[in-house]
């Protein structure tokens, strides 16, 4: 790997290799973070704690929109869905490979709006501290300082009423002890206040037999240090999940993981504390797969963040997923992620961006099948004329495609194939000059062929090609990474022939092959390249 363990980083490899709050923008931005790898235990990448077992971590840096505040999360249609304290709305879209959280792959953000579709405005207005969404659709987000339940017809649009049925819970509340943690599920609704009180109920379950209130208390590890509920999610059978959190001078944050029945029994399932890397987490959603259950946990850095204030007392965007034990099936391989079989969409060839530009043709003829490209040689000059003296010398025959990277995201199949020279010495050619796609308007896209590096200037003899759009990996000359400013070299795209990648993409790998990330991900049994020639030139037309 090079640079940053991210997904784009990640990706790197596989192709080889807050501030103050900002109010005033009015309408959804999205763009690509920056990210960095978090662990929850350096070198115990699986580090398991009571019931629950980490499955990767990422640090979401500030970045444009300074991001951060987040206080409520949930999982729906394939990202997580988050409010801030600051009156923002918030959508990640977490990136999964071989089963584990790699990076954030972007993000949308925008103010949440009031009645008449303006902005909240104020702290004590856009206070937001939890969010949940009902089973027909709508969505509820509760505030603090300015108590109140807000109802939403849709994700980011205008507030449409309000939820009255948890009045009683925060009647009388401290500003800055509301409720702070909100959940739906099929008949039911659960909403917990930010106190540990033994006179005062702190939560509340709404069924359709009514409101019962009770006192949920922290368990032993976090409850000698104020542990409070701070955000929770449901099963659509009403098993709850809620997260405690706290902090103590000198000590540090601890978090600690409560399953409720939907009797209202309490059982612990983890008690996070130091030394394991926490921080202020805030934010917790349930996600429920065939393959397990897992929970994602995200911090609130109070806009005191450790990259643009570091210092006593700063605090990090941190998001970590957690599978919860004994919910993945017996026979479920780890690490690897299911072959899929390749689909009529899958076979689709690519589509050339600029189908009129100069291109030059060639087939690679492999074990499973032929398959055609269309090197950019307008486009991409360098790296098509690259790529084709590599074809003219002879030097991809009897190479392999040795490795297939499969998503966790639908559409399925989804990631890449990789093969090439493979770092054969006796094959490569010195490095070739880069050739961005912000400069040559070639995008990563389903079908491209995109070069292999380290970093610009090391692109040799190995390739890539994307199933389905991986644009993460094209430049993005706004970012203040340097990796991410270039992006990788798109130079074709496969004109013929998708169905033998995806042939390839789904045989078998082997689990205890390559190294780190890249364990689980090579193919047990490579498939060769036989021959790479240009394609016949097409007969003139008939007189």
């Amino acid at each position: 790997m090079f640079g940053r363990m991210t997904h784009r980083a990640l990706l790197s490899a596989l192709l080889l290799v807050l501030a103050a709050p900002v109010l005033a923008q009015a309408e959804p931005e999205e763009f690509l973070p920056l990210t960095q790898p978090a662990e929850l235990a350096p070198g115990e990448p699986d580090k398991q704690v009571d019931e629950l077992i980490f499955r990767g971590g990422v640090e979401i840096m500030p970045d444009k929109a300074e991001i951060g505040g987040i206080s409520g999360l949930e999982w729906h249609d394939g990202a997580l869905h988050a409010v801030s304290d600051d009156g923002r709305w918030l959508v990640l879209r977490p990136e999964d490979v071989q089963g584990r959280l790699v990076d954030v792959s972007g993000v949308t953000i925008a103010p949440l709006k009031d009645a008449k579709g303006g902005k909240l405005g104020s702290k004590e207005r856009g206070d937001a501290e939890a969010i949940a969404r009902l089973p027909g659709g709508e969505w509820l987000i509760a505030f603090e300082q300015d108590h109140r339940i807000g109802r939403y017809a849709e994700f980011g649009g205008a507030a449409s009423g309000s939820e009255d049925g948890a009045a009683a819970l925060i009647a009388g509340a401290a500003a800055n002890g509301g409720i702070e943690t909100l959940a739906a599920y099929d008949g039911g609704l659960l909403a917990c206040g930010e106190w540990a009180d033994p006179a005062r109920p702190n939560c509340l379950r709404i069924t359709p037999a009514g409101a019962q209130s009770f006192a949920l208390h922290a368990p032993a590890g976090i409850a000698e240090a104020g542990g409070v509920p701070t955000d929770a999610d449901c099963a659509a059978d009403g098993t709850c999940y809620i997260l405690f959190r706290s902090y103590t001078p000198g000590a540090g944050n601890s978090a600690a993981i409560v399953k409720l029945a939907p009797d209202n029994t309490a059982t612990t399932l983890a008690i996070l504390a130091p030394p394991l890397m926490l921080d202020n987490f805030e934010g917790l959603a349930l996600r429920e797969e065939p393959r397990g259950d897992f929970l994602y946990l995200v911090s609130d850095d109070n806009f005191r963040n450790c990259d643009t204030k570091p210092g006593a007392g700063c605090q990090r965007t941190l998001l970590m997923k957690f599978e919860i034990a004994g919910t993945a099936p017996p026979a479920e391989a780890p690490n690897v992620v299911a072959a899929v079989p390749p689909t009529p969409a899958t076979a689709r060839p690519g589509k050339r961006p600029f189908p009129d530009a100069a291109s030059i043709s060639v087939v690679l003829t492999t074990e499973l099948g032929d398959i055609t490209i269309a090197l950019e040689t307008e486009r991409a000059p360098v790296t098509a004329a690259n790529f084709l003296r590599y074809v003219d010398e002879k030097r991809f025959d009897g190479t392999v495609f040795y490795r297939a990277m499969r998503l966790d995201q639908e559409p399925r199949p989804n990631g890449l194939l990789q093969g090439g020279t493979r770092w054969e010495a006796k094959r490569i050619l010195p490095g070739i000059q880069h050739e961005p796609t912000s400069q040559t308007g070639l995008t990563h896209t389903h079908g491209a062929l995109s070069m292999a590096m380290g970093a610009p200037g090391t692109a040799n003899g190995d390739f890539s090609i994307m199933i389905e759009d991986q644009t993460g990996l094209n430049a993005d000359p706004a970012s203040s990474d340097p990796v991410w400013k270039t992006g990788y070299a798109v130079f074709g795209y496969v004109t013929a022939g998708m169905d033998v990648v995806a042939a390839i993409h789904a045989t078998p790998l082997d689990p205890d092959a390559g190294e780190g990330w890249m364990k689980g991900q090579m193919l047990a049994k490579p498939v060769k390249i036989i021959s790479a020639r240009r394609a016949p030139s097409a007969p003139p037309p008939a007189p």
